[in-house]
C-alpha cells in the first residue's frame, strides 16, 4: 500500500504542479510561491503561526525547499487518507467521482489553514478578490482529484 500512495501522492501533486504552469503560460496567472509555505513553517519554530501578510514576513535560508517538501508530503499524506475513505478495492477499479470528491475535500486546506495563516483570512476573506482566489483553489483541487484517478488509472493498468 505504501508504493501505491506514493505513486497516487506524488501523480496528483505533479498534475497540480503541471496544471499551475499551464495556467501561468496560457492565462498568466500566478501559482503559489511554496517559498511563502516554507517561510510559514519555519516561523512556527520561533512560535509564530499566523502572519499579517506572508509575503512581508522576513524570509528565511531554505524556505523555498522546505515549502516545495511539505508541498508532496502533503500530497502523499492525502492520498494516504483518500485511499483510507475510499479503500483498497478502489485501486483495482479506480473511479473518478470519487477521487474529484476527494479533491474537493482537500480544498479545506487553504481555505481554512493557509490562506488565514498568510494573512489572507478564511476563504481568503481579505483578499482583493476572494471569489476569485476561492474559484482558482476549486479547480487546482479537482485536478488534484483527477491526478489521483490517473495515477490510480496507471496502477490498475500495470497490475
Amino acid at each position: 500500500m505504501v508504493i501505491e500512495i506514493i505513486v497516487l501522492g506524488i501523480g496528483a501533486t505533479l498534475l497540480m504542479d503541471l496544471w499551475a504552469l499551464l495556467r501561468r503560460r496560457w492565462f498568466a496567472i500566478a501559482a503559489l510561491d511554496y517559498g511563502w509555505v516554507g517561510r510559514w513553517l519555519g516561523h512556527m519554530r520561533h512560535g509564530q503561526f499566523r502572519h499579517a501578510a506572508i509575503a512581508k514576513a522576513p524570509p528565511l535560508r531554505g524556505e523555498r525547499l522546505l515549502g516545495w517538501g511539505f508541498h508532496y508530503l502533503t500530497g502523499l499524506l492525502f492520498a494516504a487518507a483518500f485511499l483510507a475513505w475510499v479503500g483498497q478495492a478502489w485501486l483495482q477499479r479506480p473511479a473518478l467521482l470519487p477521487a474529484l470528491a476527494f479533491g474537493v475535500l482537500t480544498m479545506a486546506a487553504p481555505l481554512l489553514l493557509m490562506q488565514p495563516a498568510f494573512g489572507m483570512g478564511i476563504a481568503a476573506r481579505l483578499a482583493p478578490k476572494p471569489w476569485l482566489v476561492r474559484q482558482r483553489a476549486l479547480l487546482t483541487h479537482l485536478v488534484f482529484g483527477l491526478g489521483l484517478y490517473l495515477s490510480g488509472a496507471v496502477l490498475a493498468w500495470l497490475d
